[in-house]
């Protein structure tokens, strides 16, 4: 099926604001990835996805889940133990299900975009309180308080390309 709106790629440029970036990814985080999932497919539609699992740097444990919908990749992510706050810190606490959108993913083409991120966040006074490396990819997290969610920038690998075409289309 043709798309219904033409969304051609122009040049990205994240030095001009971190919103002129390519956006590609919505994340959840929740206290309980196989009932975000059942949700996601049982009543949202997204037939099948990938996950990723491991250790977090600190000593806890993070569960990834991802699905393409389109253009947009979905991910819904549970984390746990020392190093988890980025992702859980905004859960409510108590007993039950928990899920609340964490971020919005841009995808980060070159090294002058990359700079770019830092100089925004740095210009507008926004912390950044996550950055990791690892053989996928960089990635931040950029903590903007009034929109309520983080904004997350990728810049990936030719093994992190891979990996998000290895991820299930729905």
């Amino acid at each position: 099926m043709p798309l219904l709106l033409d969304r051609s790629v122009d040049r990205f440029e994240t030095g001009s604001g971190l919103l002129l970036s390519e956006h590609f990814q919505m994340a959840y985080t929740t206290n309980d990835i196989e009932a975000a999932r059942a949700l996601f497919s049982g009543r949202l539609g997204i037939r099948e996805f990938r996950r990723l699992e491991g250790a977090l740097p600190q000593g806890g444990y993070i569960k990834a889940d991802f699905a393409w919908v389109g253009t947009v990749m979905y991910e819904l992510i549970e984390a746990t133990g020392p190093g988890s706050e980025i992702y859980s810190g905004r859960l409510p606490q108590g007993e039950g299900f928990h899920i609340r959108h964490h971020h919005l993913g841009f995808l980060i083409h070159d090294e002058q975009q990359w700079e770019g991120v830092f100089q925004q966040a740095e210009q507008n006074g926004w912390a950044v309180p996550y950055r990791s490396r690892n053989p996928l990819l960089q990635a931040c997290f950029v903590d903007v308080p009034e929109l309520g969610h983080y904004l997350e920038y990728l810049f990936p690998e030719q093994a992190g390309l891979d990996f998000f075409d290895s991820v299930p289309r729905s």
